[in-house]
């Protein structure tokens, strides 16, 4: 089986990506911060293993950020025009990142699988139908195919052991 490859960039161009394979997750949030740090209703990312990202062009700089469990998220943007790519999370480290779904040249590429803190969207937003709902978080192990869940059971080891 040949793995999908899907490209990505910033708003001004300066900074290209690719992405590899299936995200382990997509989550919809609808959380303040995410509102804050966007500017938006929400942020849509696809979750993949660290490796699966590769930068082609360009520059990044990192911008530190606090996350909803109050631990040190990374916005990875475009040193120049200073879109936001990708995000890396505490509980993960280097070893995973969430690709700003709205980067990748084919933004419709991905389906959420769940929206999360509905508690705090926009009260004109609609939720879409299909797709599970939460009110703040859930529990992926629950929700995910095996596969999956058996991949991010593995970034979780390799972060146990120190990785990332």
């Amino acid at each position: 089986m040949v793995d999908t490859v899907r490209e990505g960039g910033c708003g001004c161009g300066h900074v290209r990506y690719r992405v590899v394979g299936e995200p382990i997750f997509v989550n919809n949030c609808h959380c303040r911060l995410c509102q804050q740090q966007t500017g938006s209703t929400s942020v849509v990312n696809a979750f993949f293993e660290g490796e699966r990202i590769t930068l082609l062009q360009g520059e990044l700089k990192d911008h530190a950020v606090t996350a909803g469990s109050g631990g040190r998220h990374l916005i990875c943007r475009c040193a120049k025009c200073g879109s936001a790519l990708w995000s890396i999370y505490p509980r993960l480290g280097r070893l995973g990142a969430g690709v700003r779904v709205g980067t990748l040249d084919d933004p419709g590429a991905f389906r959420p699988d769940a929206v999360i803190f509905t508690e705090s969207k926009m009260p004109w937003v609609t939720l879409p139908e299909g797709i599970p709902a939460f009110e703040t978080v859930y529990n992926q192990f629950e929700l995910l195919p095996p596969e999956r869940v058996a991949r991010l059971e593995a970034l979780i080891e390799r972060r146990k052991a120190g990785e990332g």
